[in-house]
C-alpha cells in the first residue's frame, strides 16, 4: 500500500527555513505503529496523518506524531497540514477549514499568504523560581528579565515560559542534558516537558523551544503550540493586546516568523497564532 504526501516548511517566508513538515494523506487505515515508524522514519520535529476528509464541510481529522510520541495539539503541523489541504487537496480551495484533533476542533483560515489558527484558552500552571536555573544551566537570576516570572502554561500542550532579558543571554543559554531531564521531572505535572525561553526589548520577541525526546537535547526551529501558550503569558503580564511576530529558529539557522494577533478581556482570551508555508516536494510513502 502506497500513500501521498507532501514535505513543507511552515512559519518561514523561504523555503529551506523555518520547520519542516510531513503531512500525509489517505492515512485510515494505518496503525499506531506504523504512523509512529513513519514519524520516525522521516524524523521531523513532527509529522502530521489525515485519517478523515470532509471536503463538503471543509474539515479534516488528523493525527500528530513527533519521532517518539503522539501529540495532543502542536501549532505548526496545524498550520501546515491546513496549508496543504486548502491549496493543494481541496479542489474548491476555501479559506477557511476546521481541524478535528486529539484536544478538539481547531478553526483555521487563510488571509493572503498567511495561514492562522485560534488556540484554546490557556491554564496557567505553577510558578517556578529563578535560582533553580543556576543548578541545571549557565542562567544566573541576573539574565532574566524581571518584568515576568517563569511560569508553565499550556493551551493543550504545556511549556515553561523562561524571560530572558535579551537576545544576547538568550543566544548564549546552555543546558546540562541529565540535570534540565530531572528538574522537569521533578516540577512538570504536565506530560509534554518543555522550556521556552523568550527575550522581549523594545517591542522585538525571540524564542528558543528546547525540549528532551529520545535521551537527546533537542531545539525545534518554530514552535506553534508554544507560540499560543507564549502569547497567553504576554497577555496576561504584558499587554491586553498583542501585534508582533515572534523570530525563532535563529540559532540553528531555521529562521522562522510566527505571528501573533491576540486581546485579552478580563480572563478571556483570543489567542492567534499565524504563518506562511512553503511548498517542498510531494511523493508516494510506501508502508510496510
Amino acid at each position: 500500500m502506497t500513500i501521498p504526501f507532501y514535505i513543507i516548511d511552515v512559519f518561514t517566508e523561504k523555503k529551506y527555513a523555518g520547520n519542516q513538515l510531513a503531512v500525509f494523506l489517505n492515512a485510515a487505515d494505518l496503525t499506531t505503529d506504523q504512523m509512529q515508524q513513519i514519524a520516525r522514519e522521516i524524523n521531523f520535529a513532527e509529522s502530521t496523518f489525515v485519517t478523515l476528509i470532509a471536503a463538503e464541510d471543509n474539515k479534516a481529522t488528523i493525527r500528530i506524531f513527533t519521532p517518539a510520541h503522539e501529540m495532543r495539539f502542536a501549532g505548526h503541523p496545524i498550520i501546515g497540514t491546513s496549508w496543504v489541504l486548502m491549496n493543494k487537496v481541496f479542489k474548491h480551495q476555501p479559506n477557511e477549514i476546521e481541524l478535528k484533533v486529539p484536544i478538539g476542533e481547531i478553526r483555521v483560515r487563510q488571509a493572503k499568504d498567511l495561514v492562522w489558527l485560534k488556540a484554546a484558552q490557556p491554564d496557567f500552571l505553577d510558578i517556578f523560581i529563578k535560582e533553580d536555573f543556576e543548578t541545571f544551566s549557565n542562567l544566573k537570576v541576573s539574565d532574566f528579565d524581571n518584568r515576568f516570572v517563569v511560569q508553565e502554561v499550556t493551551t493543550g500542550s504545556a511549556f515553561i515560559m523562561v524571560p530572558l532579558k535579551d537576545k544576547e543571554t538568550l543566544n548564549a543559554v546552555k543546558l546540562d542534558k541529565d540535570k534540565t531531564e530531572e528538574w522537569l521531572k521533578e516540577k512538570c505535572k504536565t506530560e509534554h516537558k518543555a522550556l521556552y525561553f523568550f527575550s522581549l526589548e523594545d517591542e522585538m520577541l525571540s524564542s528558543r523551544m528546547l525540549c528532551l525526546e529520545n535521551n537527546q537535547l533537542m531545539e525545534d526551529a518554530a514552535t506553534g503550540s508554544a507560540s499560543t501558550c507564549l502569547q497567553a503569558f504576554l497577555l496576561k503580564y504584558h499587554s491586553t493586546e498583542i501585534k508582533m511576530v515572534n523570530n525563532q529558529g535563529e540559532y540553528i539557522n531555521r529562521n522562522s516568523q510566527i505571528y501573533f494577533d491576540g486581546k485579552r478581556e478580563e480572563n478571556l482570551f483570543d489567542i492567534n497564532i499565524g504563518g506562511q508555508t512553503q511548498f517542498v516536494a510531494q511523493g508516494e510513502w510506501e508502508v510496510v
